[in-house]
C-alpha cells in the first residue's frame, strides 16, 4: 500500500483537514491531465466515449447489468423515483438521520417522505421502524410506494432485514448509496443490494469527481431504459420525441474522464480507508462509541469515520484548536428541518435520530492520511474526552 499511496510525514503543527483532496490530485495528476486532454481533443463533452466506458466499468465493478451516469447523486435519486412511477399521493419511507436531499427528492417528484428512526449502532434505517412508517402513511391517506434506506457514512444498510420488512407491505427498496460506493454486504457490492441504487461522485465521496456527478445502478432492463430517457429530456436514443417527462441530468464527459483515472486505484484506496478505520478503532476503543467494524459479511466504504461522544461540541472545539478538521453529519434530524415543517413525523420524537444529532462527530478520513496523522487525531480525541 505504501508504494501506491503517497505518504506525507505528519508534524504537530501541520493541519489535518477532514478531507484532503489535494494529495490525491497530486498523486493522480499525470493520468488525470492525460485523460482530460483526450476529451478536449475529441470534443464530445456531453455523453462522450468516456461516459460509456465509465458506465461499463462501474457496472462491472458493482456486479450489475446497468450503470447510467448522471449529473449528481441527488438527480440520481429523482430519476430513480420517476422511473418507478412515484408521484403525487404516494409516500416513501426515509431515515430521519441523513442529509436533507434524501427527503427533498421525494418532495421534488410530488410524493411525501415518511421519516422513520434509525439504529443507534449503525446509524442506518431501523428495519423495525418500517411497519410504523407504513401505518403512518396510510393514516394520512397516502399510498406507500417504496422504502429508501441510506448507506450512511459508507456502511450499507441492513438490506436483508429491510427487504423482509418491506416485502410484508409489497414495497420495493431504493438504495440511497451516495456515500457507499465500493462497500459490500453478503458478498455483493453496493449497487447489487437493492432493485435500484443511486450513488454520488461528489468530490468528497469515496470515488469523487472534480465536480458534481452520480450514477444509477440496476439489473432491471426497464428501469435502466427509463432512467436513460429521463436523464435526457425523456427522449429515446437520438430522437427528439419525448417518450416521458424527463430532465437534463447527464454526466459530463470530463468528469467521467477524471473518474476513470480514480477508478484505477479505487480498490487500493478502499483498502487504505479500511486500514485507517482499524487504526482509529484500536486507539479509540475506550474513549468513545465507535462505528461498527468491518467483518466477513459487511465492509464499509468508510466515506467518513464517525464516532459518538458526550459533550461533542466541546470536544470538536478542542480538536479545532489543534487544527484538526471535523464534521457534524448531521446536526438536525430531518423531521426538525424548517423545509420539512408540516410533513408527517414533524411533531413525532424519533429518539435515536435526535440523540445521534447531539453526539456524532466525524474525524479526518481519506486514503492519503498517514498512520501518524491518524494516531495524532485519535490522541487529540482521547485528550479532549
Amino acid at each position: 500500500m505504501t508504494a501506491i499511496l503517497a505518504r506525507v510525514p505528519a508534524t504537530e503543527t501541520q493541519p489535518i483537514p477532514l478531507f484532503d483532496l489535494k494529495r490525491q490530485q497530486a498523486r493522480l495528476r499525470h493520468d488525470i491531465d492525460r485523460r482530460i486532454a483526450k476529451v478536449l481533443d475529441h470534443g464530445q463533452f456531453i455523453l462522450g466515449p468516456e461516459v460509456t466506458e465509465l458506465e461499463k466499468e462501474i457496472a462491472a465493478f458493482s456486479g450489475v447489468k446497468h450503470s447510467i451516469g448522471v449529473s449528481s447523486g441527488r438527480d440520481a435519486l429523482i430519476m430513480a423515483l420517476m422511473a418507478m412511477g412515484i408521484g403525487r399521493g404516494d409516500a416513501v419511507l426515509v431515515p430521519a438521520f441523513t442529509f436533507s436531499a434524501t427527503a427533498a427528492v421525494v418532495i421534488a417528484v410530488g410524493a411525501t417522505p415518511i421519516f422513520v428512526d434509525v439504529d443507534l449502532v449503525t446509524y442506518n434505517m431501523d428495519a423495525d421502524a418500517v411497519d410504523a412508517g407504513v401505518a403512518e402513511a396510510r393514516r394520512a391517506g397516502l399510498t406507500p410506494k417504496a422504502v429508501m434506506p441510506v448507506d450512511l457514512f459508507g456502511r450499507p444498510a441492513d438490506y436483508a432485514a429491510l427487504k423482509a420488512a418491506a416485502d410484508v407491505h409489497g414495497l420495493p427498496l431504493i438504495a440511497d448509496a451516495a456515500q457507499s460506493f465500493g462497500a459490500m454486504a453478503g458478498g455483493r457490492r453496493v449497487g447489487a443490494l437493492a432493485p435500484i441504487s443511486c450513488i454520488s461522485f461528489y468530490p468528497t465521496k469515496p470515488l469523487g469527481a472534480f465536480g458534481d456527478g452520480g450514477a444509477v445502478l440496476t439489473d432491471d432492463d426497464d428501469l435502466a431504459e427509463a432512467v436513460r430517457q429521463i436523464r435526457t429530456h425523456g427522449r429515446q436514443g437520438d430522437g427528439d420525441e419525448a417518450m416521458r417527462i424527463g430532465m437534463t441530468g447527464r454526466l459530463d464527459t470530463i468528469q467521467a474522464a477524471i473518474l476513470l483515472a480514480k477508478l484505477q486505484v479505487f480498490k487500493a484506496e478502499l483498502h487504505r480507508r479500511a486500514e485507517i478505520a482499524a487504526l482509529y478503532d484500536a486507539r479509540l476503543d475506550e474513549a468513545c462509541e465507535l462505528p461498527p467494524i468491518d467483518d466477513d459479511d459487511v465492509r464499509s466504504a468508510w466515506a467518513l469515520y464517525t464516532v459518538r461522544v458526550k459533550n461533542r461540541d466541546r470536544i470538536r472545539a478542542a480538536l479545532g484548536e489543534r487544527q484538526i478538521g471535523t464534521g457534524l453529519f448531521y446536526r438536525v434530524p430531518l423531521h426538525r428541518h424548517p423545509a420539512f415543517r408540516g410533513l408527517l413525523s414533524g411533531n413525532e420524537k424519533l429518539a435515536v435520530a435526535e440523540r445521534l444529532c447531539d453526539e456524532v462527530l466525524s474525524l479526518p478520513m481519506g486514503p492519503d492520511l498517514t498512520d501518524e496523522e491518524v494516531l495524532q487525531v485519535a490522541d487529540a480525541v482521547i485528550e479532549a474526552v
